[in-house]
């Protein structure tokens, strides 16, 4: 029998959350913007790769990863899951972990240089990350 999530007051929070134009996400493309970047958003790239953004001029994918879904080695949960869906939280950030590496790999696949920035880095500075994204990317393409 499958194990099913239990609702606990703790979790509550959690409902209901954007998964799409998070606060991170609109800080980056507006640093980004700013910056003289042109992009397009959620594009699938390929089925089960659809980026945040992209810069299509420069061949660029953008993921902007939560920390405290995707693990950040600052911010992600560093202590054992405890309660009574440990388990179910545990297989959750793995299979995280594996979307983000198969959804990088689909882009690289087909031709994107793959960047991503974590949601305590676009917090702290978007300018910045915005700054790393175009130096990493070089300069746009023109249209043909």
């Amino acid at each position: 029998m499958a194990v099913r999530w239990v609702a606990t007051p703790a979790g509550a929070h959690l409902a209901g959350r954007r998964k799409t134009n998070t606060a991170p996400e609109v800080l980056l493309r507006r640093a980004v913007h700013a910056a003289g970047g042109r992009f397009r958003l959620h594009p699938r790239l390929a089925k089960g790769c659809t980026p945040d953004f992209v810069l299509p001029g420069r061949k660029v994918a953008v993921f902007v990863d939560g920390c405290f879904w995707h693990g950040c080695p600052k911010h992600g949960r560093t202590k054992a899951w405890t309660g009574p869906n440990a388990e179910l939280w545990e297989q959750k950030m793995l299979r995280n972990a594996e979307r983000d590496r198969r959804s990088s790999l689909l882009a690289e696949e087909q031709g994107w240089r793959v960047i991503r920035a974590w949601e305590c880095e676009v917090l702290r500075d978007p300018h910045e990350v915005a700054s790393r994204i175009l130096a990493s990317a070089g300069p746009a393409k023109p249209a043909s």
